[in-house]
């Protein structure tokens, strides 16, 4: 079923949000602004959109795969959520970022991408003694290879 994001582009330089290629369902986000960067940097990155998101839905925003290998970049709060109630014109998307060397980006330089969920449910918690499952081992119990 589709959704409708309402989108308000605050620059007529970055191209226009769209799936890229069909191969994948997550959106890339642009750089609406060049940026000179040095190493240890730490700068909010305008994406030059709002969005209103569907009732019910909120976005996440992760780094795309690329950006360390390309950029020198790590986004600071590792896992953006944009919640429906930042829907104003002026609550422009940002992405935060620490730059590991010197580093310049350029207008519509992909960083970042996005995906919409719905809410999760809401969530009763039922407190017990046990759980009552065998133990697969423990954390990192899979070992690394």
């Amino acid at each position: 079923m589709e959704k409708t994001i309402k989108i308000k582009y605050h620059s007529d330089k970055i191209e226009k949000l769209r799936y890229i290629d069909g191969k994948s369902d997550w959106i890339d986000l642009r750089a609406a602004e060049d940026y000179s960067l040095k190493k240890g940097d730490f700068k909010l990155i305008n994406l030059g959109v709002s969005v209103q998101l569907p009732k019910g839905y909120e976005m996440l925003i992760a780094s795309r795969s690329s950006t360390f290998k390309n950029f020198g970049l790590i986004q600071t709060n590792a896992l953006g959520i944009v919640d429906e109630s930042y829907c104003a014109d002026s609550d422009v998307l940002m992405w935060p970022c620490l730059a590991t060397r010197d580093i310049e980006i350029h207008v519509n330089d992909r960083l970042c991408q996005f995906r919409i969920l719905e809410h999760q449910p809401s969530i009763v918690f039922e407190e017990v003694e046990t759980l009552g499952n065998d133990s697969r081992g423990g954390f990192g119990s899979t070992g690394i290879k």
